[in-house]
């Protein structure tokens, strides 16, 4: 397994490590449920370095993203993020990922489970566009200091100019000296930033956000709570609510894809299931009924099955059981109560309008 940068350091902590997308990363430090409070009311640092990071560059730099992903990249403004997919030609999800557009060139970050699979997939494309490729995945490492107390903490030891950095923009900038890319941006549904910086001044950057944080109550974080605090807002996990067998339309993902933009792969087959009309819908659903809704267990109405879970657990700021599945239509609908299959007994649940907490991140 590789090692992140902060690997010595979660271990001194007595964090619980565990194997993830070739990856010894903590799961969790205090527990997963104290972890996501913690983010929730206070501040929690995460090691998030195992994501994959591309560089592009060159003449058709912008023409080769915005034929590679679904939504309209000419449109960033230089130091702007945007949420996007890249789809295969049949429509199917490879990846979702961030956009990072710079003066004279794009900063891609992927998903550490489909690092490898995302390198081959993007260097075939790349092969009809002048441009050049660049994996800087292992030259760059990435903490997320996310929740409410977030923007005190970092204000404390940054030059960054915090109040003029808007959700899902960056700059580059200066924290506790060590210059790298300061990002508006986080997958926790809280106020946060992400910090791209060269693994060599991790040590550092660690100590120095974690001292300007006791005031704060920053604490570290593992992946469980991630994982909590992400589906509480109904972002989609790769491999559990999204795949190469699904589409942006079945996923709800049209707010990040635009289709009038122009062409990019998957659009012709993604405009062919639009025009036919969708079958299914990925919803999010509260248990009725106490119990713990989880990766693959069946929905029915009746003795129909309209739906498989995708992602799902216990809501720790709800106190109740959530998850996500696709449901065939007619019965996605917002307020439509149907059966979810625990082990053997039929169990009540609810579609809901998503996200399940209401946060403010802008």
């Amino acid at each position: 397994m590789k090692l992140t940068a902060f690997n010595t350091i979660h271990k001194s902590l007595n964090a619980k490590m565990v194997p993830f997308a070739g990856y010894e990363m903590p799961v969790q430090y205090e527990g997963i449920m104290a972890g996501h409070e913690r983010v929730r009311n206070q501040a929690g640092l995460f090691d998030v370095s195992h994501m994959g990071e591309f560089w592009v560059e060159g003449p058709q730099a912008l023409e080769f993203v915005e034929y590679a992903t679904v939504n309209n990249v000419a449109s960033l403004t230089k130091g702007q993020v945007q949420y996007s997919c890249m789809c295969l030609e049949d429509g199917g999800i490879v990846d979702d990922l961030l956009i990072y557009r710079f003066a004279d060139r794009f900063l891609l970050v992927v998903n550490a489970s489909n690092l490898d699979k995302d390198w081959v997939h993007l260097s075939a494309i790349a092969e009809n566009f002048d441009v050049q490729l660049t994996n800087a995945s292992d030259g760059i490492a990435l903490l997320a200091l996310q929740g409410p107390q977030s923007k005190h903490i970092l204000d404390k030891i940054t030059n960054a100019n915090l109040d003029a950095l808007e959700f899902y923009h960056f700059g580059i900038g200066e924290v506790d000296g060590l210059t790298m890319i300061v990002s508006r941006t986080g997958y926790t549904g809280e106020l946060g930033y992400e910090l791209y910086h060269d693994p060599k001044d991790s040590e550092q950057l660690w100590k120095s956000l974690m001292t300007a944080g006791e005031a704060y109550e920053l604490a570290p974080i593992g992946l469980g709570a991630r994982d909590t605090l992400r589906l509480e807002m109904k972002f989609c996990l790769y491999g559990n609510d999204i795949d190469e067998t699904t589409t942006p339309l079945e996923a709800r993902l049209s707010w990040a894809m635009d289709l009038d933009h122009g062409d990019f792969l998957g659009r012709d087959a993604i405009l062919k299931q639009k025009e036919a009309g969708i079958k299914r819908f990925l919803v999010a659903f509260e248990m009725l009924d106490r119990g713990l809704p989880r990766h693959g267990y069946k929905i029915f109405t009746g003795e129909e099955q309209v739906g498989t879970v995708t992602s799902g657990g216990q809501s720790p700021t709800l106190k109740k059981g959530i998850g996500l599945a696709y449901i065939d239509k007619p019965y996605h609908k917002v307020n439509t109560e149907l059966e979810i299959d625990i082990r053997g007994r039929r169990l009540a649940i609810q579609i809901v309008k998503p996200p399940f907490i209401k946060k403010k991140t802008s």
